[in-house]
């Protein structure tokens, strides 16, 4: 008898929750991103929401909550009711360099989110000062075995995409260089292209203005294959270090338990997005790489990048705590 209660119990939940899909959304709906506004998450989540509130017919409102590397408003999304209206936009820095470096977070980025779908991605560049004596990783390699530790390298901030992905680099090279750690990618860029700092991995869209206006020298990607936006500038691993991959993303996640029929609905809409005229030419005019997978396969990149950064700041000795 019991377990016939159990189990109508379940059937009237069940019941509930696709009766909720259907209608939803009846309200607007929030996504919270963990960033200032105009940072390259703020812009992405806001074209996603301007594209939802019209396929969807319901406003879908960004909210900047900054703070941590992306964290607070992460933390903040764990602990909405998991009904498909707090959303929140899913980064590389709070879902999975943030587990990297912090020993303790408000917030576990598998256990405590369903996510939804990887929207694009930021590749990595490697740059430097155009007055520099690098032309390629390889020339910059032999130099900072010749002096190792000398040459100085900016990054957004310990801890962030930037600072790992160059030690990532460090550790697949073989070499030592010297970071100076920079309170954002503006800063940062700004100490190279007065010549204060020699070089720096920021990403694509952070770099390009500044490399086509002559402004900056890229080196190397960090993808499989060329970006289509720098076709010029070869892959670090065409250039000797194979496999070699470091790229920011940016998804939607909803808090656990958010029902599957409303995330499996999001999922297809952000499918439908990517394919939209208007929402791929922003993306092209922004440098953004588009994605849009299932919903399994952004769960299982979210634990392999967590898996990955974990294993880099390990080696480097990196923690925020």
């Amino acid at each position: 008898m019991r377990l016939i209660r159990q189990f109508a119990a379940f059937l009237l939940a069940f019941a509930a929750a696709c009766a909720a899909a259907q209608t939803y959304p009846s309200r607007p709906v929030k996504i919270v991103v963990g960033f200032a506004a105009g940072s390259a998450t703020d812009i992405l989540a806001r074209v996603t929401a301007d594209y939802l509130s019209k396929s969807m017919g319901q406003a879908f409102v960004v909210e900047n909550k900054p703070g941590a590397g992306g964290g607070l408003g992460t933390a903040y999304v764990k602990e909405a009711k998991p009904d498909g209206y707090t959303l929140v936009a899913a980064g590389s820095g709070p879902f999975a360099v943030n587990a990297a470096v912090y020993k303790s977070l408000p917030y576990d980025p598998v256990k405590d989110f369903e996510p939804i779908g990887n929207i694009a991605l930021t590749p990595q560049a490697f740059v430097v000062n155009p007055e520099s004596p690098y032309h390629s990783m390889k020339e910059l390699v032999a130099d900072a075995k010749r002096r190792p530790g000398e040459i100085p390298y900016a990054s957004l901030g310990k801890g962030s995409t930037s600072h790992l992905s160059m030690e990532a680099f460090m550790a697949a090279a073989g070499i030592k260089l010297n970071h100076i750690p920079f309170k954002g990618s503006t800063e940062a860029q700004t100490s190279i292209v007065g010549g204060q700092v020699v070089l720096m991995s920021d990403t694509v869209p952070g770099v390009l203005a500044l490399v086509k206006g002559g402004k900056l020298r890229a080196i190397g990607v960090a993808i499989p294959e060329r970006s289509p936006y720098l076709p010029d500038v070869p892959t670090v691993a065409e250039q000797g270090w194979p496999g070699f991959e470091a790229v920011g993303w940016i998804g939607l996640a909803a808090p656990a338990h958010t029902p599957p029929a409303i995330l499996d609905r999001l999922n297809a809409e952000l499918r439908n997005m990517l394919k939209d005229p208007q929402v791929k030419a922003k993306l092209d005019q922004l440098a953004f790489t588009p994605v849009g997978d299932s919903r399994q396969h952004f769960a299982g990149f979210i634990a392999s990048e967590v898996a990955k950064w974990k294993k880099v700041a390990t080696g480097a000795n990196v923690s925020l705590d």
